[in-house]
Order: C-alpha cells, then structure tokens, then sequence
C-alpha cells in the first residue's frame, strides 16, 4: 500500500543514519535482556525438590484453557475480575500488533499471516477497538490502586511496603503503549488523507479515530516526526516492560502460563513428604518437610514469582479475618522475596539461613485450618495447604510443636485418639442401654459381619455430646435398612489431621492400623458422619472399598424411598445449612446435603453470605480443637453471626468438629437461645418416619 510517510525501517537519520539498526539493536538487546533475567530467576527452581506435573495432560489442557485463557476466577470479584478480564483480552488481541511493530522497524513488509487482506481489516478494527478499551480499564485500575485502594490490596506494616508504586508504574507502562501505537497510526492515516491516498477505517470511538482529526492539519514533516517518535517510543517501552515484569508481582504475566498449565488436579490430598521416596523410604531420609528454600518443589517456587498480589486469598482466609498472624498473601510474597534476594541477577547467590524465625514465623504457619479458601479463590491456582504441611513438617522433625498440640499427638500416638482414651471405651456409645434396646450396632470386634462399615473417628466416639450424632447416624442407617457395624476398639483415629499437622510417620501408623482392621472384615463400602475422616478414607488411605459421608447415604435412600421422613417439627424455624471445609470445598458435596434437608415437608431453609465454596471455615477442624492461637476473635463466632444474618435460628452442620465449634460460638456471641445449632444426622434422625 502506497504510503507519504517513510516507514521506521527505511528512514535514514540526518540523512546517512539507518534506523532500522536501532531497531534491530533494540529487538535484539530486549529479547537477550529478558531471556537473560528469566533464565537467572529460574536458578531456584533448578536446586528445588522434584514434583512430578506431567501427568493427565488432557486434563490440564482443559484447565489451562478455562482457568487462564477464559479467567474463569476471576469474576468472583465482579468489578476487578472485569478490569482484568478486558486487560487479558486486549493483550491477546494486541498481540498480533506488539510483533508486528516490533519488526516493522527492521522490516516495513513484515506482516503476520492474517495481518493482511480482508482478514488484515478485521483485525485492525478490533485492535483499534482493543487499545481503547485496554487504555479506558488502565485509567479505572489506576485510579483503583492509587486512589480507591480496596482493602484487600493494603500491606500491614509488618510486611514492608504495599507494591502500588510498581502498579501505577506497570500501568503507566501499558497506557503509553496504548497512546504511541495509535499515534503511530494515526499520523500515518492523516498524511495519507491529506495527500488524497488510501487511508486505513477509522472505527468509531476509538483512539485512531479520535487522534486523527487532530492531526490532520499537521505539516507532513511533524506528522513523520510523530510517526517515528511514536514508533521508537512504543518499541523503548514495550522491551523496558517485558524486561520490568521479573523484578516483581507482574512476571505472573509469564508465570501463570505454566503455573495454571501445572495446577494441582486433586483436591484434598497431601503431597507425600518428598516425591518419589515411597513410604518405606522415609526412614531414610535425613530430613523431613521444608526447612530451607530450596526443600520447596519447583511448582512451589513458581507459585511464588506467580502471586499477583490481588489480596483475594487473604481476604477469604479466615485465620487472617479473625486476626491470627496469617496472611497466605505474603506466605507467597516473602517466598518470592527471599528468591529475589538469594538469588540476584549478578553476583553469587546469597547463603539461605531457615525459613522458620527468618522470614516465616512459627505461629503463622501454625494458623493455618488447610480449609482450602486461598486456594479457591486464586486467579493463577496457587498452592498454599502443601507449603504449610511442608513448613509443619519441616518444625515437626525439629521439635518445634506448640504446647497445645504436644499432648493430643502424644496421645494419638499412644491410645489412637488425641484425647488419650482408653481403646476398650470406643464403642460405648453404641452400648449405652436405652440406645442399644431401640437400635442394634454390630461390633466387627466381636467378629460380626456387616455390608456397611460405619467409620465413627474419635471425636463422635469419645466426645459426649458427639456420641449423639453418632447415635443419630447409627439410628439413620437402621432406618434406612442398612446392614453395617463399627470397628469398635480396633478403630484408631483417622489420622487426618496428624497428617496435615506434619506428623507423617503418626499418621501412616494410624492409616495402617487401620487399613489392616477394615481388610480384615472386608466391608461393601464405608459410610462416616465426620467429613474429616470421609476425607483421609477417600483421599489419603489407598485399597479402600467405596467411602460415603452420612449425607450422600441419606440423600441416596430418600430417593429410593428406603427413608421416608415426616414434616418439619417446628415450622417456624429457619434452617441455614454451614458447608464444612472437607466436605465442600475439599470434596465438592455440596448439593447432598442441601437435597436431604430439602427433603423434610415444610422445612424453611436460607442461605447464609458464604456458602458452598465460599463457606466460611468454622475454625476448629481436628487437631485445631487444642490449638491455642492468637486472635482477635473465634472464627465460629463470626460464622454465628452469618447465619443471624441471613435471618436463620438453626444452623445445620455435616461435622461434628463444626457442631463443637457452632454450639460454643452461640454461646460467645450471645445468640444462645436465639440459635441453636444441630448436625445433620440428628434433623434427619428426628424427623425419620415410624
């Protein structure tokens, strides 16, 4: 296409300098600088522990593709995930256009497949369309960050400066991209007009369209001026950009690639201690979890240079909400930090010093209830349960285990349950007179045979007020004609929360104690009421018949009009169902227990603020029972609180971990007479037809 105006590439400075060598200079010098920043940034990753990712890969094309290229998170915060779901587009759309320009100046006939054409038209209307919009949502996230400043983007004081400077300097960036390449075009669209040549569609409303008026009376000399000040101006800035985004929270622009390509694929699992050692390995090994940086997994020092520093994490975590001194935010922050640090771009590397009193502190890895929140709500799938399992049980090895927690992991250890009673008393719940003469429980103890093994767990077995959820259930499953039994004293404690306190060599003990004692009577499937232990029989135990919690059971035998249930007792009550973590968000059974609920005639249910996978965690999942953190405030009370909210007086539960924590947050709020909260198993054992 004819053109007044000289192209970068073929104009000559004072007449005998060829640009297109600057060009040429800068390309080169910008694609070496950056592969040299990025290959340096990778030396961490090169000395960390192995972690095998290379697996399912349909499965991982097909988050990769939802996750990162449709941003499927990120419109769980409606207006951010908006602004960088238009940023992420106009990128990809803009694309095209960065290489082109950047080769322009070496080459004026340089030109993508699809560049030219009627193609080549298309394109450039939505580009044009593109940088308009990218520039428009680059003003709002300015002004978002610098001006508005959600909370979530705050940095405590503790935790060094906030990263807004770096923010406004990247946008500062991209909007001087958006501005130069449309100047750019718009000087040469006005020469040609003036010149009565054939001039590229303005589409409406766009930039083009707007600086092109303003030009078109410019003396043709200023127009050339601007074109090529426009050109070296977006070329400057794009290589000073790409090689920018290393030093900080934007290398996620490179990271999340391969860091979403690479996410965990199952949830509610533990990584083994160090991936392939296998478990009679153990012993072998000198040390145990993460005590330096480079005890990481790669995956998990690239978690770190892919944190965007977004704050969702933090602001769904609940250790964080109710003040304990935890914030996964910077768990990925100060990682990223200390990678930074001890390994500069020059020099040599740094000597590390250990992780724990350095830059992460005993007390906030402890914090941590693994509900899976974090993990959630993150846009580029950042891991945080394993890196605390990993930092546990890097303490553990050291003997850097609170005061709190020594006693229940000494019993669970001796007595197979962290409050150290007697093996023989497992089963006395279901020996209690009145409960026995109405409903038979069979011992597999006793050598008894059943279909179903009712997997009880320790809390719904020793605790007093859990022994009546596992009265209800054992009611539950003889009302729904199911033939089943407990272990009774050869049932030791799942071991669940010994694992994910870092206690692994305890934890494969319970596992295999057991393994051995639910081999041995060989059960058609598993039904428990304690999402914990559902959890460890599903996901952490291998070789098990198939594993049910009571609420899939009940929904299940409902259906089949095996368990018929009367109407609601109380209509005036307001039902509001609290989806334990290892229930929902760790195994997705949300629905479940909702339907059987739903089920009771006449019974009036509502949804508190957080619920399904945003429920909010009840604080006291296993072993956090006995722990004694720092906080501000208990996070069932300001689960209690939800439910007042929502305008419910009953809570309902599917865990007797949660019930505890429900049942005393009533008390501490103040609600007591005005809520009460129940499990599952007990409303539906209540309302089960004679």
């Amino acid at each position: 296409m004819e053109s007044v105006l000289v192209s970068p590439a073929n104009y000559n400075l004072f007449g005998f300098l060829p640009l297109f060598l600057v060009a040429l200079l800068l390309t080169v010098g910008g694609i070496t600088a950056f592969i040299y920043i990025a290959v340096r940034r990778l030396a961490p990753l090169l000395r960390a522990n192995p972690d095998p990712r290379f697996d399912r890969i349909p499965e991982r094309i097909f988050g990769f593709l939802r996750i990162w290229l449709l941003q499927w998170r990120h419109p769980r915060y409606i207006r951010a995930g908006v602004i960088h779901i238009l940023l992420f587009a106009g990128f990809l759309v803009l694309g095209a256009q960065t290489i082109s320009m950047m080769f322009w100046g070496i080459s004026e006939n340089f030109s993508l497949p699809f560049m030219s054409g009627p193609l080549g038209h298309v394109y450039n209307i939505i580009k044009n369309y593109a940088g308009t919009w990218v520039l428009i949502v680059v003003v709002i996230a300015a002004y978002r960050r610098a001006i508005s400043k959600p909370e979530r983007y705050l940095v405590p004081p503790k935790y060094g400066k906030d990263h807004t400077s770096e923010a406004i300097l990247v946008l500062g960036f991209i909007a001087t991209l958006m501005i130069t390449e449309n100047l750019f075009d718009a000087s040469l669209i006005a020469a040609n007009m003036q010149k009565g040549l054939h001039a590229e569609f303005r589409p409406p409303l766009t930039l083009v369209w707007f600086f092109t008026p303003l030009l078109k009376s410019a003396s043709l000399s200023f127009l050339q001026g601007l074109h090529l000040v426009a050109y070296y101006i977006h070329d400057i800035i794009f290589f000073v950009f790409v090689c920018f985004l290393p030093f900080g929270k934007h290398f996620h622009v490179v990271t999340a690639i391969p860091n979403v390509f690479f996410k965990r694929l199952d949830t509610g699992t533990v990584k083994p201690v160090k991936h392939g050692v296998t478990d009679e390995q153990l012993d072998d090994l000198e040390s145990f979890g993460v005590k330096k940086f480079e005890d990481f997994t790669w995956k998990h020092m690239l978690d770190f240079y892919t944190c965007v520093d977004c704050g969702r994490c933090s602001d769904n975590c609940p250790a964080n909400a109710v003040g304990r001194p935890l914030s996964p935010r910077f768990i990925s922050i100060k990682g990223r930090d200390y990678a930074f640090k001890h390994y500069p771009l020059n020099g040599k590397l740094v000597e590390g010093e250990p992780l724990i009193g350095s830059i992460y502190d005993e007390d906030e890895i402890w914090s941590c209830t693994t509900c899976g929140a974090c993990e959630q709500e993150c846009p580029v799938t950042i891991e945080y349960i394993n890196k605390i399992v990993d930092l546990r049980r890097g303490m553990v090895d050291e003997g850097m285990v609170p005061q709190s927690l020594q006693k229940p992991l000494s019993a669970l250890e001796k007595r197979g349950n962290p409050w150290g009673k007697m093996e023989r008393k497992r089963a006395d719940w279901a020996k209690d007179k009145e409960f026995a003469a109405e409903t038979s429980v069979k011992l597999f103890e006793k050598k008894e045979s059943a279909d179903v093994l009712y997997f009880v767990d320790s809390i719904s077995s020793f605790d007093d007020r859990m022994q009546e959820v596992a009265q209800s259930t054992a009611r539950v499953l003889a009302a729904a004609g199911e033939d089943f039994g407990i272990l009774g004293k050869t049932e030791k404690d799942s071991g669940h929360e010994a694992r994910r306190f870092g206690e692994e060599m305890l934890f494969m003990d319970l596992r295999d104690q057991n393994s051995d004692a639910i081999a041995a009577f060989d059960p058609k499937k598993i039904v428990t009421s304690d999402p914990h232990a559902y959890n460890a029989l599903k996901n952490d135990y291998t070789d098990m018949p198939p594993v049910e919690h009571i609420s899939q059971t009940i929904l299940q035998k409902v259906k089949s009009g095996q368990l018929k249930l009367k109407p609601v007792e109380d209509a005036a009550k307001v039902y509001t169902y609290h989806d334990p973590c290892y229930l929902g968000r760790h195994n997705k059974i949300y629905d479940e227990p909702r339907e059987a609920l739903d089920s009771i005639p006449g019974l009036r249910r509502v949804e508190m603020a957080r619920y399904r996978d945003r429920s909010f965690c009840c604080g006291g999942g296993g072993l956090m029972l006995f722990y004694e953190p720092e906080e501000e405030q208990r996070m069932g009370v300001l689960r209690v609180q939800m439910a007042d909210e929502a305008g419910a007086n009953v809570i309902v539960t599917a865990c007797p971990f949660c019930l505890v924590n429900m049942e005393d947050a009533i008390k501490v709020a103040g609600l007591d007479g005005k809520m009460e909260a129940i499990d599952l198993a007990e409303l539906i054992d209540r309302h089960t037809a004679d």
